[in-house]
């Protein structure tokens, strides 16, 4: 091993990133190259062994990865809420990956210290919260789960020390599926309905705070979306906000998906309320493509962050240093130790501005819009629900076989296997990745649900061609 020459090694990286197109994927390209797992096994050696592996090797190793792994920056993927990577956040990921820095103290961090903090104040000016604190967290369901330990913290700050022993039963409220972590209970977490755009009803949910409390429990969270993960659904914040405040409940927005629409002037009214709100989770790995993660946690409480999660780690948190230990940010994550992804979004936002994030958001969502109209006027295609408010666009295709046919069980049946599939037929092709999904709740039988983000920055032309393979490939059925 210590004859090889790693910098060689790094170049030919490089090098195969290039000659794969994995930046720049060609209307050629596949999307997928896709192999069964056991078949996969077979083509690329997952094993780990005593002897070392040579440069040669390793490239052929790290082609293969690439050729068997889902190309996201190709204009044919859009089978998740994330897609393509934005080229500058990539820059600065391997800037800060070979710096290897953990964001935990302004002695080991100072320069990305000072980044994050930037960004979490130019974060909590577009929401609008004229306080707060806020971090990077390692995902979504992370930065919700930060809510609702606040909620919990303000409401019965003696859970730090003494946990739940003791507490009445705590009810948290939701529109979407939420976690049992924390001790809450499932049971506990009570899903609203929703309408039939898919946001949370209003009345539903008060209905519910009074009749837990009815109950002897104790409603301490609501946790409103901005961007479903199906649907894009927008919950009515400023109602829901007005509920929170009646009540005295802590307002939560689970805005990972639709928070970056805050970036359009022309979009942003749709989160209108969002300043109510007690705290905000947003990523800006989803929509607006910085390179995974990038998950950002703000609320416009000051010092609970801290006052909550602080451990006073000796070793690491001294009181008595040679600088401003305000600034030293471990203490107030459940993690301490974090990676520096502000800087990706930081250095993105230095780049294109918010007037380039504008531009980007706007494109993507016009051609979202594109794309409900075209099929809204196409045989065979049905729109899910008549209007989406984010890039979301779901929709059932009707094969010529079910067309004009009476639509009773036996046919919703039917119509069940056909995203399915056609979607492996499109996979297996290496054509197209568009994803799929139910709504069982709202008693929706399978659908397809196409998503458009700002990376690769999509087309007209994109539209079409998704278009067109579902329609070719129906004949393959």
């Amino acid at each position: 091993m210590d004859t090889l020459n790693v910098f060689d090694f790094l170049d030919r990286i490089i090098a195969l990133i290039k000659e794969e197109n994995v930046l720049n994927p060609q209307e050629t390209d596949r999307v997928i190259e896709y192999e069964d797992p056991e078949d996969l096994k077979i083509k690329i050696d997952f094993s780990l062994t005593e002897s070392c592996a040579n440069l040669d090797e390793l490239e052929a190793i790290c082609r293969n990865v690439i050729k068997y792994s889902i190309k996201t920056n190709s204009g044919k993927f859009h089978n998740q809420l994330y897609g393509g990577t934005d080229l500058f956040g990539l820059g600065a990921t391997w800037l800060s990956e070979s710096l290897n820095t953990n964001q935990h103290t302004f002695e080991v961090a100072p320069v990305f210290t000072l980044i994050e903090r930037s960004v979490i104040e130019e974060v909590k000016h577009v929401v609008g919260y004229e306080e707060g604190d806020g971090l990077f967290s390692p995902g979504g369901s992370i930065s919700n789960m930060y809510g609702m330990v606040l909620a919990r913290y303000r409401l019965f700050p003696e859970t730090k020390t003494k946990g739940l022993s003791g507490l009445p039963t705590l009810v948290a409220f939701t529109s979407e599926e939420a976690t049992h972590w924390l001790g809450i209970g499932t049971d506990n977490v009570i899903k609203i309905k929703t309408d039939d755009l898919g946001r949370m009803i209003p009345e539903e949910l008060e209905r519910q705070i009074v009749l837990n409390k009815s109950k002897g429990c104790v409603p301490f969270f609501v946790n409103a979306t901005a961007g479903t993960t199906v649907v894009g659904a927008i919950d009515p914040l400023d109602e829901i906000a007005e509920i929170c405040n009646k009540h005295k409940l802590w307002l939560h927005i689970d805005a990972c998906y639709g928070g970056t629409l805050l970036l359009s002037k022309n979009h942003r009214q749709r989160l209108g309320a969002s300043h109510r709100s007690d705290s905000f989770a947003w990523n800006p790995h989803k929509m607006l493509g910085a390179p995974l993660q990038c998950s950002i946690f703000i609320t416009r409480q000051n010092n609970i962050l801290h006052e909550c999660n602080s451990a006073s780690a000796g070793y690491l948190f001294q009181q008595d240093k040679f600088y401003d230990v305000s600034y030293d940010t471990g203490d107030k994550s459940i993690q301490c130790g974090r990676k520096v992804d502000g800087f990706k979004l930081w250095l993105m936002w230095k780049v294109r501005g918010s007037v380039g994030f504008q531009s980007l958001i706007d494109n993507a969502l016009d051609c979202a819009n594109y794309f409900k109209n075209k099929i809204s006027k196409l045989e065979g295609f049905r729109l899910v629900q008549k209007n989406f408010e984010t890039s979301s666009v779901c929709f059932w295709y009707i094969p010529a076989n079910l067309r004009g046919k009476k639509e009773d069980e036996e046919w919703w049946q039917k119509m069940n296997n056909v995203a399915p599939a056609i979607k492996e037929k499109i996979v297996k092709s290496g054509k197209l990745m568009v994803g799929y999904s139910p709504l069982l709740h709202r008693g929706m039988y399978n659908f397809f649900r196409m998503i458009t983000t700002c990376h690769p920055v999509p087309t007209y032309s994109d539209m079409d061609y998704v278009i067109a393979q579902i329609q070719h490939f129906e004949k393959a059925l």
